[in-house]
């Protein structure tokens, strides 16, 4: 075992919330991140569960300091039935999520957007991201960085049949 390996595997997951949120016509939220601005790293929006917070209040309160839309605006439609988990590829290792985390772990919620794209403003207080778009789910997974890749299949795979519904129960 090499020792960067060693080090990543000492290293704790991030406990985290992502949000799918869909619009009317099952479009899906993407936000191209504001750190990597020279690369095509869009993203759901998700972050940290703080200790003894509640993933759901999690998922919330990172939607609304990522996209400026707030709880009424939003109907969670489902909770992942587990979490999901990434690592970290070994160059971001002690350089990214504070240098404390080997990945995350996300509890994933599928949120039905209840408002206008005018409701969204993602120059918050601290700016997650540089531009958003409405995406086809099954485009989603190529505009994600690789690392993430196999994750985000995963989540849409699970919120598929209620994304294919979606349009059709508002």
């Amino acid at each position: 075992m090499t020792n960067s390996n060693a080090t990543q595997t000492a290293l704790i997951y991030r406990p985290c919330a992502g949000i799918m949120l869909a619009n009317k016509a099952g479009k899906i939220f993407v936000g191209h991140r504001n750190d990597d601005p020279g690369s095509q790293a869009w993203q759901m929006p998700q972050g940290g569960i703080d200790e003894g917070e509640d993933p759901e209040i999690a998922a919330l309160r990172e939607l609304g300091e990522e996209t400026g839309v707030i709880a009424d605006k939003v109907e969670i439609l489902a909770r992942s039935a587990e979490e999901y988990f990434y690592d970290l590829p070994e160059e971001l290792i002690g350089k990214v999520l504070g240098g404390q985390f080997r990945g995350q772990r996300q509890w994933w919620f599928l949120m039905r957007f209840l408002g206008e794209d005018s409701d969204i403003n993602i120059a918050t207080a601290v700016p997650e991201f540089s531009a958003w778009q409405w995406a086809d789910a099954d485009s989603i997974v190529d505009l994600i960085v690789p690392f993430k890749r196999k994750l985000y299949r995963d989540v849409l795979e699970e919120f598929r049949l209620l994304l294919r519904t979606l349009s059709y129960v508002l």
